[in-house]
Order: structure tokens, then sequence, then C-alpha cells
């Protein structure tokens, strides 16, 4: 697998190994089966892994697959596109942090790294979640998104447990109503999926 140049921008002079893309057997036959459900693997510094063909029809359109090197942190923080598609933009902006927080030490110069981009890129609005009381993530919940294809629909997410030497989270959304499961029939033309690595 080929590093980009965001990932050797990232994480120039860290000693300490990189955040693994390596898709365990188990969980790649899980996200082949989920097929037709949005569903994306993320590191823990929120690097997108791999993901469904769902989640690409519908992340594209919110320009979450964008840059070269996706980060699920750096597109909320830092991308206006993120404030429309969230109009609950500040709790998201919370959990993302969060997440970050927890995922590995803050010390760890892969977090460190991309403390330092963001703080910079993103300003006070990440840098005051940063320094914020730090919350446990939450694994469930649900999101208000407007989507340009779909509407304003209601996506539940569910984080299921994955071995913390993973160094990984695995992200599932599901409507959280009938109006959205039938925009996400109309977004998906009600194929199978197929799961999508992403090359770094």
């Amino acid at each position: 697998m080929k590093e980009s140049d965001g990932d050797a921008m990232c994480c120039a002079g860290a000693t300490a190994a990189p955040p693994s893309r390596t898709i365990r057997p188990t969980v790649r036959a899980l996200l082949d089966r989920l097929g037709p459900t949005p569903a994306v693997l993320v590191s823990w510094i929120g690097d997108v892994i791999a993901y469904t063909d769902a989640y690409e029809r519908y992340a594209r359109p919110l320009g979450i697959l964008d840059a070269r090197q996706t980060n699920v942190v750096r597109y909320v923080v830092t991308d206006e596109r993120a404030r429309t598609a969230h109009p609950e933009w500040d709790r998201v902006a919370d959990e993302q942090v969060s997440q970050l927080r927890h995922g590995a030490s803050i010390h760890d110069p892969h977090v460190a790294a991309l403390v330092d981009e963001l703080t910079v890129t993103a300003g006070a609005p990440f840098a005051d979640r940063l320094a914020a009381v730090p919350s446990r993530p939450r694994r469930t919940g649900v999101d208000v998104v407007a989507h340009p294809q779909a509407g304003t629909r209601r996506l539940a997410y569910e984080t299921p447990a994955m071995p913390e030497a993973d160094g990984q989270r695995l992200v599932v959304h599901l409507p959280a109503d009938d109006a959205t499961a039938a925009a996400l029939d109309r977004l998906n033309g009600r194929r199978p999926g197929a799961l999508r690595a992403v090359n770094g």
C-alpha cells in the first residue's frame, strides 16, 4: 500500500508506528456483508481506511471523500461543507475531537502532528475543544444531516467495539426513521454495495 503525501507530511519526524491501514479478514468480511449500508472504517486519528459503496454514495456529495487522504476530524473542523451538512455542527465537532483524544495519547507523534495542523488551519473552534475537559466519545447516537441529494435526514450511528490493538473503529450509519430509509434506498438505487479500500 502506497503512502500518501499527506501521511508523509503529517508524520515527518515521527518515530512511533503510523496508524495501521491493514484490515483484518473478519472486519473486511463484515464490511462486505454490510453491503447497502453506509459504513466506514477509520483509524484512531480519523483517517478513512475503507468504506462500503453505500457510504461513498452518501458521503461523496457532502465532500467527505474529496481529499487525497481523507480524515474525518480534518473534514469536520476545517471544511465549510461540514457546517452546512451538519445542522448540529458543534456537537459533531465535539464528538470528533473526543474521538481523537481517546483514540491514542495526545503525545503520540501522529496525533500531535494532526493536532498541530488543525490548531493552525481550524484555529479556535478546534483548539478550544481540544483544551476543554475531555468527555468519553459516544458509541451510538443520531445525527441530523442536510444532504444535497437526499434532503435533511436523521441517521443513527453505531460504533461496534473492536480490539484496541486494531487502532480502528467501524462506524455504521442506519436510517433513524422511515423517510430517511426511503431516501437512502433512492440514493443507493437499492443496489448491493461492495467494500472500497482507500489506498493511502
